[in-house]
């Protein structure tokens, strides 16, 4: 069976409640109750609710001056992230204001001309306020699931139990001292607010007028307003109650206009434009008020009555009568009942810090409770397998030492090696420039003396220590060269054989030689170095990569 959800709405006129629970995709009443509050305060209306049914957990209806309701628009970022930036700003208004604050936030479905931004909707009441519900609701007897905002209430009671159209609605309930307003686009909820206003305008431009206050004005205002423009006045009495009253109709339709300045302020809707307004609350029902509102903001005006789609066969005939009879007041009572049987419901849940604090601790008690029994059970189990483990690890540990200190020694000896390999090799280097220049010298002498063809002599011999890519001495390693530069008798025969016969004779007479040759006419060099890397290894080393 569906669990029953209670909604309160305390207001400065009356304290509304209303129970029920959805069945087969219908809110069915379980309970409902209204009752007058003769002292006009918080502590009063609880204390003259006598509900005839079993409330169960409440959701209680905030609204007033200390119900601060903020927009921002903030780049899409994670929800951590947004919770933070969330808790600064409302660290700052509790900051400036003196007074501890509690909130709660909510992103407002994205409309088109968001650029790529997140609108949120933050609301805050002071901890005062919450205080007043809360000694009601103690001495009641009752329990608290949380407080919402009435604007968010007479949403959710539209866009469960209203028309819903692709156009753009004005929701306003006009309670005794206040106006709660919501403004949607179809079902998207684009705007909410609580302005101060409400029935005691109509109130107070009769006390002005007639000189009349409390009860008798209130009283004169309910039987003799009537705003329609066309009406015919009874009596003298009727006439100034009822054009004192559409003064006050003036300030209310100021009061909607402003709303929805406000609103292409705050959430930045330049274009934003209404179709229709819905109005509901105790005011609403003043005759004519429709007309007088349609005349001022130039669009229909309609009162809002959700109770057709509800479900009201559980109630008793007492129930029932005072539904009928106040049903218009008890709107925001319902979209709360309606919020609390619906998990996808649009909603804020405003709770007091230390009752936030408090579910927040039950909450993990639960979790830290069940943490530490497997805990427990897990830290018997890792000891029992660290034991083994330890165990174990001792013997590995001792063959790993073994085999530490036999790399070490290794490592030592090898680095001693790779030391005396550096001595004995700059030692190779020094030999080499000493003894393979002046080998590679007298070799070449030897060539020269038997090998050299006739017409041609040495000009310049030079044995050096360098370094050439051309003999492939490579690595900038400087090894032994030598030099050659000669000339060669004018007329002589086939020059050029000679000289590619001389330099094969070198090739041969000098194993693993290599030549850079150059030829001009009379003239012609050669540099030689037997110290080059071998062609054979180069080409394989290239073969290598290749492959």
């Amino acid at each position: 069976m569906a669990k029953n959800a209670t909604g309160i709405d305390v207001g400065s006129g009356t304290a509304v409640a209303v129970q029920g629970r959805l069945e087969k995709g219908s809110f069915r009443l379980t309970g409902f109750s209204v009752e007058q509050n003769p002292g006009g305060s918080l502590e009063s209306g609880w204390e003259a609710m006598d509900l005839p049914f079993k409330p169960g957990p409440m959701r209680v209806a905030l609204s007033g001056k200390e119900l601060n309701v903020r927009y921002t628009r903030v780049p899409s970022v994670p929800d951590w992230q947004l919770r933070r930036l969330m808790r600064f700003e409302v660290a700052e208004v509790g900051d400036t204001s003196g007074t501890e604050v509690a909130s709660d936030f909510n992103l407002l479905p994205t409309p088109p001309e968001a650029d790529g931004e997140d609108i949120v909707l933050l609301a805050m009441a002071r901890t005062s306020l919450l205080d007043q519900h809360q000694a009601g609701i103690e001495a009641g007897g009752f329990t608290l699931e949380c407080y919402t905002p009435a604007a968010i209430g007479l949403y959710n009671a539209f866009l469960r139990h209203g028309v819903v159209q692709d156009d753009t609605v004005l929701l306003a309930n006009i309670g005794r001292e206040s106006v709660d307003v919501v403004i949607m686009r179809g079902p998207d909820l684009v705007f909410a607010r609580n302005q101060s206003g409400g029935a005691r305008l109509f109130e107070d431009a009769v006390s002005q007028q007639l000189g009349i206050k409390g009860e008798q004005a209130t009283r004169l205002v309910r039987e003799f307003a009537d705003l329609r423009p066309s009406a015919q006045h009874a009596t003298p009495n009727h006439e100034k109650v009822s054009t004192a009253c559409s003064a006050a109709a003036g300030q209310l339709v100021s009061l909607l206009q402003s709303s929805v300045l406000f609103c292409k302020t705050q959430v930045k809707l330049s274009t934003l434009k209404l179709d229709r307004v819905l109005i509901c609350g105790g005011a609403s029902s003043m005759d004519g008020l429709s007309e007088a509102l349609a005349a001022g903001l130039s669009v229909p005006v309609q009162a809002f009555d959700p109770w057709p789609l509800v479900d009201a066969s559980g109630l008793s005939p007492e129930e029932a009568n005072a539904l009928a009879e106040y049903g218009a007041e008890a709107v925001v009572a319902l979209g709360l009942a309606t919020m609390a049987t619906d998990s996808d419901a649009y909603g804020l849940e405003i709770v007091p810090p230390d009752v936030a604090r408090k579910r927040e601790f039950m909450g993990r008690k639960l979790w830290l409770i069940g943490a530490g029994v497997l805990a427990v059970a897990y830290l018997g189990f890792f000891v029992q397998q660290a034991t083994s483990e330890a165990s174990d690890l001792k013997a590995a540990e001792r063959v790993l030492r073994s085999q530490v200190s036999s790399k070490q020694r290794t490592d030592s000896e090898t680095r001693d090696l790779l030391a005396s390999n550096a001595d004995l090799s700059l030692d190779a280097l020094t030999l080499q420039r000493i003894v393979g220049t002046g080998e590679q010298m007298a070799r070449t002498l030897e060539f020269l003396g038997s090998q050299m063809p006739p017409d041609f002599w040495i000009t310049r011999m030079e044995g050096r220590w360098g370094v050439d890519e051309e003999l492939a001495i490579h690595d900038k390693v400087p090894r032994p060269l030598v030099l050659l530069k000669g000339s060669l008798r004018q007329g002589a025969q086939a020059p050029i054989g000679q000289y590619q016969s001389m330099v094969e004779g070198i090739s041969e007479s000098l194993p693993g030689v290599q030549s850079n040759q150059s030829f001009d006419r009379d003239r012609y060099s050669i540099d030689i170095s037997t110290f080059g890397d071998p062609p054979t290894l180069e080409l394989n080393a290239e073969s290598g990569e290749d492959n």
